[in-house]
């Protein structure tokens, strides 16, 4: 009875921060905004009795769970289990196994999650840069190794904060038998060639994500040809100094770019997608780059900067937050894209548009009302 009487207090003292359509004055401005209590409505999952409301003025219903991570979920206890085992080099279908689910629920889960760290980086992160950027390509692969691609990285030189990213396909290079190579021409015939630019474009796409509005910046790299060419194409862009460092050195905290070296080791070490040899390997590029604003999230809120020394996080030492960010402040409220000004790059992301070549018809995140 204690509990029960507990849970109809808190849902009493819930009020709705602003109205969720995104057509209604409201939903941006909710001063002065009407609404008024319409019931309750059951379900199986705890708290089983939720509160309803309606917007006076666009005459919306809607619910405490429609502010909630778990919205439109009927196991929201997985969510933050999936986003844990994401991190913790789990496939998908091994994190299915274990919370006995499909393995497309999992999906979907990691979609979700991936939306909502876009939205929460894009929310806390730095106003402007402060340090050298390291910029950076990981290498990793989609469907199959006859489809490569670069994830470009940008990462702060002093507090290892991961600022941006991009994708970029890649034409598989390298050794390769015969019968490879014929292979390979097979596929380019059918699907097509990749952008032998695309690595310049995306890697001047991230800069632009790190720097908006240009001015002036230190760049860290090394010797790949296609960066001097993306730094050129931003005009508004005041390079003071872009140190190349040969890819060959030794990969020590000496290297100055051992920032994007390590966030390149964690990636591997910490998603079983991006595992030299594996079976676990996205099947689209858009499933990556979910992942990856997980961990983006992850390596700069919630990781030390030292796991021996247990310090502050890359947030903190760039004075962003307080305290490590932990899994129930960060799903504590669901973020709507509507308010959230997303860059045009990274609401292709979040709209689940970015191609695979041999995926044609990848399902895209078209739903009305859930994110």
């Amino acid at each position: 009875v204690h509990g029960l009487r507990a849970m109809h207090a808190r849902t009493r003292s819930f009020k709705p921060p602003h109205c969720p359509n995104p057509h209604c004055p409201f939903h941006r401005d909710p001063k002065d905004w009407q609404w008024k209590r319409a019931g309750f409505y059951s379900r199986q999952v705890s708290p089983q009795r939720i509160q309803r409301f309606q917007c006076l003025l666009c005459r919306r219903f809607f619910s405490t769970q429609t502010f909630s991570t778990s919205y439109w979920l009927r196991l929201p206890r997985l969510l933050p289990v999936v986003l844990l085992r994401s991190l913790g080099c789990s496939a998908i279908r091994q994190i299915a196994r274990e919370l006995g689910v499909a393995p497309s629920t999992v999906q979907r889960l990691l979609e979700r999650l991936g939306r909502h760290c876009l939205l929460y980086h894009q929310l806390h992160r730095p106003e402007r840069l402060t340090e050298p950027l390291v910029i950076d390509g990981f290498e990793t692969f989609e469907f199959s190794q006859y489809w490569p691609f670069h994830f470009n990285l940008g990462v702060g030189a002093g507090s290892h904060f991961l600022y941006a990213f991009t994708d970029a396909e890649l034409r598989r290079k390298g050794r390769m038998t015969p019968e490879q190579r014929i292979r390979r021409q097979e596929l380019e015939r059918v699907h097509g060639q990749p952008d032998p630019k695309a690595v310049e474009k995306e890697m001047a796409a991230m800069i632009r994500l790190v720097l908006p509005e240009g001015g002036p910046v230190e760049i860290r790299s090394d010797e790949h040809r296609a960066y001097p060419r993306a730094l050129r194409s931003l005009e508004d862009l005041e390079v003071r100094r872009h140190q190349v460092t040969p890819s060959t050195r030794t990969r020590t905290p000496g290297n100055p770019l051992f920032p994007a070296n390590l966030v390149d080791l964690l990636l591997r070490h910490s998603g079983s997608n991006h595992k030299r040899e594996t079976i676990a390997f996205s099947k689209r590029r858009q499933g990556a780059a979910e992942r990856l604003a997980i961990f983006q999230v992850w390596r700069n809120w919630m990781k030390s900067f030292s796991e021996k020394k247990g310090d502050a996080t890359p947030a903190e030492r760039l004075g962003l937050r307080e305290g490590k960010l932990t899994v129930n402040e960060l799903l504590r409220r669901r973020l709507f894209a509507s308010l959230v000004e997303l860059p045009e790059r990274l609401m292709r992301y979040y709209r689940r548009e970015i191609p695979t070549r041999q995926v044609p018809n990848g399902r895209r995140h078209t739903l009305r009302f859930a994110y």
